[in-house]
């Protein structure tokens, strides 16, 4: 499974999941909606086990729903429960202050269609995969790290810490930690770099090469 092949794509990637057809997507929408609609939001912890199912829904109709298909069911997952606008502010550092309203705008819009695509391109598989859930902290500003297990039947299992903070009363998942390798730290290096070296436009044209990647491969 291509999954399974390079281990390298488990560790660099957020789990952005929710829903792959219209009787699963709807029951679980329901649910996010509902509790944003009301006093009582959802947990972390359910947060996190929601995307896990999901995903692993996504991935057992994988090959049915191709990479369009994949793309299109994993979208709202993300604009719903991950806070993707901090997450582009956080991994291009202190140059953030130093971009126009429009360049923020341009991130923000390609560093979530990338989200988007490398999960409907690396998670298009299934083998018998399955979570487990293990634990829950509480970090020093009020977060939450979810500690979870990835178990993959034909290879070692992988370990998933993620990071939750709450935005407007809700849990959103800022960070992904796999086997100990945060996804928010190798983002904020590699794009850091490029901006002190290349500059804007550069950054912006390597995440797009990535995203046209995903999609035609």
């Amino acid at each position: 499974m291509s999954l399974i092949k390079n281990r390298k794509l488990i560790t660099g990637l957020f789990v952005f999941f929710l829903g792959f057809n219209a009787s699963v997507y709807a029951e679980k929408t329901s649910k996010i909606d509902s509790a944003v609609n009301t006093e009582k939001a959802l947990e972390a912890k359910d947060v996190v086990l929601l995307f896990q199912d999901t995903l692993l829904g996504v991935m057992k109709k994988g090959a049915e729903l191709g990479f369009k298909g994949r793309y299109q069911a994993l979208e709202p997952a993300i604009v719903k429960s991950h806070d993707l606008a901090k997450v582009a502010r956080i991994v291009v550092g202190k140059e953030w202050k130093s971009f126009s309203q429009e360049q923020k705008q341009k991130l923000n819009e390609v560093f979530s269609r990338l989200s988007i695509a490398s999960y409907a391109h690396n998670f298009k598989g299934f083998s018998g995969e399955s979570f487990e859930y293990l634990s829950e902290d509480e970090t020093a500003r009020g977060g939450r790290i979810i500690h979870s297990v990835f178990v993959l039947p034909e290879d070692k299992n992988v370990k998933f810490d993620y990071m939750l903070k709450k935005k407007a009363g809700n849990w959103l998942i800022i960070n992904v930690i796999a086997n100990g390798v945060s996804d928010l730290a190798l983002k904020r290096s590699e794009y850091t770099s490029i901006l002190k070296r290349e500059g804007f436009e550069a950054l912006i044209a390597k995440i797009s090469e990535k995203i046209d990647n995903y999609t035609n491969q």
